[in-house]
């Protein structure tokens, strides 16, 4: 497990209102690690995501990426730095086919810029193809290729908004809960896709609200509350934080 910081997040405090969305908060992930951050609903994890993607601007504080501040920058410069977003809605296009999906992605990723023209270039690119069929039949969507993608699962799409970012290959992995809204299957069916993503070393965030998720996959959790974090550790050692117990979960047992 790797020692260096791949992303810092320093005394950021966001402000809506008179409400204090993220409070001074610091945080670290480790290159190599996946690391949850859990909390109670207005806790703050949706806001720190956003923060981080350059979706919003904090009021104070700074985010580094890779050694560099990235605060202030625009999401699609932040995205050509190597982070990569899932977010809780599927963000896919919903009229053309899973293969075109995640093309288009790929496509932006080896040219290094996203056309109007995307889909028309992509009659001719076989290289992109190929990278894109790689993380389809990874995310085993390979046997609905030419499906329209609005008409699939919620639980397919989530996997095909995961293969969209994979296939950009970053170096940073946001998951804004990944299983929301999926079956028991379904999740599982996840679950096992993501370890294998972790075993790849991929540096990856992960805000979930099902602990199954949570302890399957986590190296470390971070618990959100108020905006701040108040614990952060191993997931054995965060199962059983009282401080948790009572802030998270009202003194039941995780």
């Amino acid at each position: 497990m790797g020692s260096k910081a791949v992303l810092q997040v320093t005394n950021v405090l966001k402000t809506f209102g008179g409400l204090k969305a993220l409070n001074n908060l610091n945080l670290t992930i480790e290159e190599g690690t996946v690391h949850a951050i859990i909390g109670p609903n207005g806790a703050g994890k949706s806001t720190l995501l956003n923060v981080c993607i350059g979706q919003l601007t904090p009021d104070t504080g700074s985010v580094e990426f890779d050694g560099k501040n990235i605060t202030g920058l625009e999401p699609h410069e932040i995205s050509q730095r190597g982070i990569s977003r899932v977010f809780q809605t599927p963000q896919i296009f919903e009229e053309l086919d899973i293969l075109q999906n995640v093309m288009i992605p790929a496509l932006a990723h080896l040219d290094g810029q996203f056309t109007f023209n995307a889909v028309k270039d992509l009659r001719h690119r076989d290289d992109v193809k190929r990278a894109a069929m790689e993380i389809i039949e990874q995310m085993n969507l390979a046997d609905q290729l030419h499906d329209r993608a609005g008409a699939m699962s919620r639980g397919n799409k989530r996997r095909l908004e995961l293969a969209m970012c994979l296939v950009q290959k970053p170096k940073l992995l946001l998951l804004d809960e990944p299983t929301a809204g999926m079956a028991r299957a379904d999740t599982n069916q996840t679950i096992e896709i993501l370890k294998k993503i972790k075993a790849t070393g991929m540096t990856k965030v992960i805000i979930e609200h099902d602990m199954n998720v949570v302890f399957s996959l986590a190296d470390r959790v971070s618990v959100l509350a108020q905006g701040t974090i108040i614990a952060e550790g191993t997931p054995a050692e965060i199962r059983e934080s009282e401080i948790v117990k009572e802030a998270y979960l009202g003194g039941a047992k995780i």
